[in-house]
């Protein structure tokens, strides 16, 4: 039949199929203040530093997501600019749907957030996986047209 194998129930009856298919989560690259705010989750070792991410809930729009999680997380509040991309993260089983927000506010850190980091737009750098595809993407787009 094709396709990747799946786990499913050996029930005569039962008929469940566990398809382990990828969580939607929002990332957003937050401008603060002329500055992209980058964070450290709890448990992360100390010079890892990313985009603000998190799962997006049921029935919920992924800008609107995107935006509470920047509230949640820290403390702002922010509008969506404009979406970045939708990119895999085989390695966590994520679709990230990424988006560029502009916030305002003091930046209160949340629970989940052990560190920030401010970084000028001009010398933020991409990384290799996950979220870093979306700021490569977001910082050619700037680079193509900028403001």
């Amino acid at each position: 039949m094709g396709g990747p194998e799946r786990l499913a129930c050996p029930a005569p009856d039962c008929g469940f199929v566990f398809y382990d298919n990828p969580l939607p989560v929002v990332a957003g690259l937050v401008e603060h203040e002329g500055q992209v705010l980058l964070v450290r989750s709890v448990g992360w070792p100390e010079t890892w530093y990313g985009l603000v991410t998190g799962f997006l809930e049921r029935g919920e729009e992924p800008e609107a997501g995107v935006v509470r999680e920047v509230r949640e997380e820290l403390g702002l509040e922010a509008r969506v600019v404009r979406p970045i991309g939708v990119y895999t993260f085989a390695e966590r089983n994520e679709l990230i749907l990424a988006y560029h927000l502009e916030a305002q506010g003091e930046v209160r850190l949340g629970a989940e957030l052990a560190g920030l980091k401010r970084i000028h737009p001009d010398r933020l750098r991409p990384w290799p996986f996950g979220t870093g595809h979306a700021v490569r993407d977001w910082l050619e787009r700037r680079r193509a047209s900028p403001s």
